[in-house]
């Protein structure tokens, strides 16, 4: 399979007082289309700034991430996220759900972006598809911990990226919903055929991935592709 994503001598560093802190030194891989990736690693190592430069959410000290071959950085800040929005997915710790939309203009929301006319009919799908057909019109104040994070997995997979980010999704939920929303991710995942990129302290959840990949103080740890069952 074509690599969907590259990643070459990415470094990371901050002004730290008189120095600079490295947050991630000259890290380098590769993922192809299809694969599902687990980012492992202690407090610290760096594995949500990791996922946030895959994304350009932020940006590098130095290195480059190709996305389906086009150079991340290369773009102005618009491009890059024209580019988010036609290949990439994202589901977070904190659900980020707009607080006063309904589950169902939550999910709405990225493709009246994309200008897709059938926003509507292909949101009330993904709802359904999550369990969440009759929670439609509520918002997610009243929806509990796990149904947000259905609206959040609803509303990343509708649109059909080829890439799904997601960063600790269970963080915020109990080991039973937790479980559930981890089983229904790559359930989905599955059917959609897309490339998975998870950031994840549970080695259980990274055992589910093709490959690990292990963090320590912002280098590369390790690099481990699943043995067959």
């Amino acid at each position: 399979m074509p690599d969907i994503i590259e990643v070459r001598r990415l470094t990371k560093s901050v002004p730290n007082g008189d120095e600079r802190l490295t947050i991630l030194h000259e890290i380098s891989f590769a993922v192809s289309a299809g694969e599902s990736l687990a980012i492992v690693g202690a407090s610290g190592s760096g594995k949500s700034t990791l996922l946030s430069l895959l994304a350009g959410l932020d940006a590098p000290s130095a290195g480059e991430v190709r996305l389906a071959g086009t150079d991340l950085f290369g773009l102005d800040e618009d491009a890059r996220a024209a580019l988010r929005g036609r290949l990439a997915g994202f589901v977070f710790q904190s659900f980020q759900l707009m607080p006063h939309l309904n589950a169902l203009e939550n999910v709405m929301l990225p493709l009246e972006l994309a200008g897709r006319a059938d926003a509507e009919a292909v949101a009330r799908a993904a709802l359904d598809h999550v369990g969440l057909g009759r929670r439609l019109a509520h918002y997610p104040k009243h929806l509990s911990g796990g149904e947000q994070q259905r609206v959040a997995l609803a509303r990343a997979f509708a649109p059909g990226p080829r890439i799904l980010f997601a960063d600790e999704p269970t963080g915020n939920l109990d080991t039973v919903t937790g479980a559930s929303i981890i089983d229904l991710l790559f359930k989905l995942n599955g059917e959609h055929g897309t490339t998975l990129v998870l950031v994840t302290h549970d080695a259980k959840i990274a055992a589910r991935c093709h490959r690990r990949i292990a963090l320590a103080e912002g280098r590369l740890e390790a690099d481990e592709v699943r043995a067959a069952a």
